[in-house]
């Protein structure tokens, strides 16, 4: 009868509350690193530890509640992620602010759209796919390292954990915070015109989910860098020998502007061979629940364990946020001139939204299982999206939209894209975490309202929260006053590249041939994955397009985890022992799991630290001149940790 109460006490009041609080926390924090630096942090695993820190405190807490705590704060990690594309629409001038009412709408639709797609994908995904999900298993093991009322087998990993986490922190703060040792290094070497680059990056948490996802995806992504930096940069900067003077920084712009929609063009066909491959999965769920359904099946019926909210339930709300979401794009088209085509563009944006929505949740919850919701491209799901709609707004209205018409073009394209990215987010944050749920044998309905209930809470506060800091600091090229001063506006990376695609498509400036080469190989990457599984190998086509799209840093240094992974799993089956692969793999998730919290933490403090003081990198205890020296530094640093990562998960633990 243990276990019943505890379950029973899944779902509280108090633990709502505490996820609440913790989703405004970390809301906050991750609107300002990402429209700083372009970077968001998962916000899942801290949560989990500052449940149990609190919910400890006040007693009588299990791992069931401190679950459906950060459940409900993960959003917060991820409805910010409209960040990539809504700031945009100030940035051309088509909204002046950050307009309450359709920014919360806007956010609130596409969010609980993501967890309604969520529901049907759950079956197919988290428990018929035998995806690794790195950042569900590494919040599983957290919160059962924690737990002081579960199964005694758990126990014991909090000193592992803690000690990497301790460990990641501190090197954390060493590199973001007091640049005292250098986040990655990185070279670029000439040949005649031609430019290469070579580099890794430092992040311990990085490291952490190469681990956790296997030596099959890293191998996929470093073919992506293989690729885009060995051939295509390379090739595109010999090209354009004149550009090759300036190094480093040419090498880089060819990447960020060209390379990456090759990247993009991958992306767009390994999703759509990804739901294809997995459409039957997803069929078969929403056969058997709507079979459950018309039977009259009731939690009497199910087990605790597989009851998702009622697909009827689903149905209905996915068609009521359908109707909400044309309520929202009539207003927004509303200042057009588009006279009879009006209600056209309508029915065809909400169209869209939900299809192609759908399309992209299926893709990121892919995605999140094989890689982790940190490095899922949501960019670059915003970037495909703002192409296709970008080419079809303009097929579908020509110049009905009168003299404003590019501007309404590129702001309606750009909403869509937002849309569609906050969708896909939080299908992929759910997903997430109902593998954790599904590990800790957790109920699925109760984590999908916890995350209703964040979505809810951030919806209401982000569109002041984007306010207050567009107000206080501006955006790159969008100051909301004329006396502000521009060297201290954020950036909005993401969202002033995705304004370049739009108007460099309703301008016809777009390079479509990179796009093409990357559709191209795409279809060539596809026809090698379906050999290859006929063989039982992994190499999953999509993984490549993200290791052309990701930063060569980040995709190696997650290379560098699977390595150590692969390594040690070699040396266990040299010299087997009774349960020493099993212990010695379950001490490296641990480990893993704790690089994922001591950086995600520090990465919190820092955003608090950089909000408090009204700049960025507030805590900086070094000049420019340091970075030879704090290069090295990180390297020594790095190196020595990643060596005693391998010794330590390459023997198994002692009994």
């Amino acid at each position: 009868m243990k276990g019943a109460s505890q379950h029973a006490s899944e779902l509280t009041w108090r633990g709502l509350l505490l996820g609440a609080l913790i989703t405004v926390v970390f809301m906050t924090a991750n609107l300002y690193m990402g429209l700083k630096t372009g970077v968001t942090f998962s916000t899942s695993i801290p949560a989990a530890m500052l449940s149990m820190g609190v919910l400890r405190l006040v007693g009588g807490s299990n791992i069931y509640e401190n679950n459906i705590v950060q459940t409900q704060a993960s959003a917060a990690g991820t409805l910010c992620n409209v960040i990539l594309v809504l700031p945009g629409l100030v940035l051309i001038g088509h909204w002046a602010d950050f307009p309450y009412w359709q920014t919360t709408g806007l956010c609130l639709i596409g969010g609980l759209l993501g967890i309604a797609y969520s529901i049907p994908l759950r079956r197919a995904l988290v428990m018929g796919a035998g995806l690794p999900y790195p950042e569900g298993t590494a919040a599983a093991e957290v919160l059962r390292a924690g737990d002081t009322s579960g199964d005694e087998s758990h126990r014991g990993g909090l000193c592992p954990l803690i000690g990497a986490a301790a460990l990641a922190g501190l090197v954390g703060l060493s590199t973001t915070g007091f640049r005292v040792l250098a986040d990655g290094m990185h070279t670029t070497l000439a040949a005649g015109s031609a430019l290469f680059r070579l580099g890794t990056g430092f992040s311990l948490a990085l490291v952490g989910v190469g681990y956790l996802v296997g030596i099959g995806a890293c191998l996929a992504l470093l073919t992506g860098v293989a690729i885009a930096w060995g051939i295509a940069v390379p090739v595109l900067t010999a090209m354009g020998s004149a550009a090759a003077q300036a190094g480093d920084g040419a090498a880089q712009a060819v990447w960020s502007e060209k390379v990456r929609l090759v990247g993009a063009g991958i992306i767009a066909v390994g999703a759509l061979w990804t739901v294809a491959q997995l459409s039957r999965q997803i069929a078969g769920s929403l056969r058997s629940a709507l079979a459950s359904a018309r039977e009259g099946g009731t939690g009497a019926d199910i087990p605790r364990q597989e009851r998702d909210l009622p697909i009827t339930w689903v149905a209905a709300g996915t068609l009521l946020l359908a109707l909400l979401l044309a309520g929202l794009f009539w207003i927004f088209a509303a200042g057009a001139e588009l006279g009879r085509l009006h209600g056209v563009v309508v029915v065809v944006a909400t169209l869209f939204a939900v299809l192609f929505g759908f399309l992209m949740a299926a893709a990121c919850g892919y995605l999140a299982g094989l890689l982790g919701s940190s490095s899922s491209p949501i960019s670059g799901i915003g970037i495909l999206t703002t192409l296709v709609t970008a080419v079809m707004i303009p097929l579908l209205i020509g110049r009905e939209a009168g003299p404003e018409g590019d501007r309404f073009v590129i702001g309606l394209a750009l909403l869509l894209a937002a849309v569609v990215v906050t969708t896909a987010s939080i299908a992929n944050d759910n997903l997430q975490d109902l593998k954790t749920g599904q590990l800790v044998d957790a109920t699925p309905w109760r984590q999908q309202v916890a995350l209703i209930a964040g979505v809810t809470v951030g919806a209401l506060v982000i569109a002041p929260l984007l306010s207050l800091l567009y107000q206080a600091y501006g955006f790159a090229g969008a100051l909301p006053r004329p006396d502000m001063e521009a060297g201290n506006a954020l950036p909005a990376p993401q969202a002033a590249l995705m304004t370049q695609i739009a108007s460099g498509i309703i301008h016809g400036a777009l390079p479509w041939t990179m796009v093409a080469i990357g559709a191209g190989l795409g279809v060539a990457f596809v026809a090698l994955e379906a050999i290859l599984r006929r063989r039982d190998l992994s190499f999953p086509a999509l993984t490549v397009g993200i290791g052309i799209y990701l930063p060569l840093e980040v995709v190696v240094t997650i290379a560098t985890g699977g390595v150590i992974g692969w390594l040690a799993r070699r040396r266990l089956r040299a010299r087997p022992a009774k349960d020493g692969e099993t212990l010695a793999r379950r001490r490296g998730v641990l480990i893993a799991s704790g690089f994922l919290v001591g950086e995600s933490i520090v990465g919190v403090l820092l955003a608090a630290a950089d909000t408090l003081a009204g700049r960025g990198s507030s805590l900086v205890l070094v000049g420019p001149g340091f970075a030879p020296v704090a290069t090295g530094l990180g390297a020594v640093v790095f190196t020595a940790i990643a060596l005693g990562f391998l010794r330590l998960v390459s023997r198994a633990p002692p009994a």
